[in-house]
């Protein structure tokens, strides 16, 4: 019963995409939340064909599926799976695709990835290197900045790119997902794939 409970409490954490009126990605909540503003009826749930329901024709068109599908949501008599994009019916405001620079959301750009030998570290073993060296006038910036471990920081040292011998593995540059978006792009699910177009969706191994 308790391994039942503590399924049941994971499936309601799940992450579930938020747009707006206008279909743009505002926000990522749990599914808890979720299904609380589809039944308040400020939210309907979104299908992969672009259909929306409320929560009665949700369950009503998952009700043979969700009985036999694994990780679905226990109501008294119903069952039905977790709203992984929901809309919001009158909210149309527009989140920032700017990412504020700072070194949690450098991290997550690079994907925890030295970008001169392309290898994952761990964040100790990482470091936030300036491709020109703040010496010979460079800023810290997303234009400039990118994640180097130990070796290859070591290697490049205080010196241009140029002198050493070292490449990146991509031009730094901002990331376009938005910070309201509060999961790695490697975590988004399939199904907000037709609404994150133009955002940056890296793998874990930041390719």
């Amino acid at each position: 019963m308790e391994t039942a409970d503590k399924s049941h409490a994971s499936v309601l954490n799940r992450p579930s995409l938020v747009l707006n009126k206008s279909w743009m990605p505002v926000h990522v909540t749990i599914a808890r939340r979720a299904i609380c503003l589809v039944y308040r009826g400020v939210a309907k749930i979104v299908c992969t064909e672009f259909q929306v329901h409320d929560l009665w024709a949700w369950i009503a068109l998952n009700a043979e599926s969700a009985e036999i599908a694994g990780g679905c949501i226990r109501a008294p008599e119903r069952r039905f799976p977790a709203p992984e994009v929901i809309q919001l019916l009158s909210y149309d405001k527009v989140p920032s695709y700017a990412a504020p620079f700072s070194r949690r959301n450098l991290f997550q750009r690079d994907a925890h990835t030295c970008q001169y030998c392309g290898k994952r570290f761990p964040t100790d073993r990482l470091s936030i290197d300036h491709v020109l060296p703040r010496s010979r006038g460079g800023h810290t910036s997303w234009d400039n900045c990118v994640l180097a471990c130990v070796r290859c920081n070591s290697t490049k040292g205080d010196r241009d790119l140029k002198s050493t011998g070292l490449s990146l593995l991509r031009p730094p540059r901002p990331p376009r997902w938005t910070p309201y978006l509060n999961l790695r792009p490697s975590e988004w699910l399939d199904s907000w794939s037709p609404f994150t177009t133009g955002y940056d969706r890296r793998s874990a191994t930041g390719s």
